[in-house]
C-alpha cells in the first residue's frame, strides 16, 4: 500500500489522476469527495481525450444543492489514482466555472470496498 502527500491545512484534499480515453491520457487533479456518489471529469478534459459526452447515450439524474440535472455518463478506458486501477470506469461529464482549479472529482464510486486512510497530522492519504 503507498501512501500519498496532500496539504491537510488547506481546503480540499486534491489528488493526481491520470485519466486514457480513445485518444490518449491527461493527468487531472480532481477533488476527494466522499460525499458524491460518482465521480466526475470536466466536459472540456473529456473531450481533449476523445470522448463525446453529447452523444454517450446514457445519463444520469444528479441532485445538486440547488437543482435536478441531467448528466451524461461517459464510460473512461482507466482511470488510476491512489495507487488503484479502474478499466472501464463510468464518470458523470459535467462543466465545471471557468478558470476552476480542479478537473473533477473522484467520488465514493471509485472508493468503495477499499480501505481509506487519511492521516491529517502526517498529511498522508492511502487506498488499499
Amino acid at each position: 500500500m503507498s501512501s500519498f502527500v496532500f496539504s491537510p491545512g488547506s481546503g480540499p484534499i486534491h489528488v493526481a489522476a491520470e485519466v486514457t480515453g480513445p485518444v490518449g491520457s491527461l493527468v487531472l487533479r480532481l477533488i476527494l469527495d466522499t460525499g458524491a456518489t460518482r465521480s466526475l471529469i470536466n466536459v472540456s478534459k473529456l473531450i481533449v481525450l476523445g470522448f463525446d459526452p453529447g452523444q454517450s447515450g446514457k445519463t444520469i439524474t444528479v441532485l445538486t444543492g440547488s437543482s435536478a440535472e441531467i448528466v451524461p455518463l461517459v464510460v473512461l478506458t482507466r482511470l488510476s489514482t491512489l495507487g488503484q486501477h479502474r478499466i472501464g470506469f463510468p464518470v458523470l461529464a459535467h462543466a465545471l466555472p471557468t478558470g476552476s482549479a480542479v478537473d473533477g472529482l473522484l467520488g465514493l464510486d471509485f472508493l468503495r470496498n477499499q480501505v481509506l486512510t487519511i492521516d491529517f497530522r502526517a498529511g498522508l492519504i492511502s487506498l488499499a
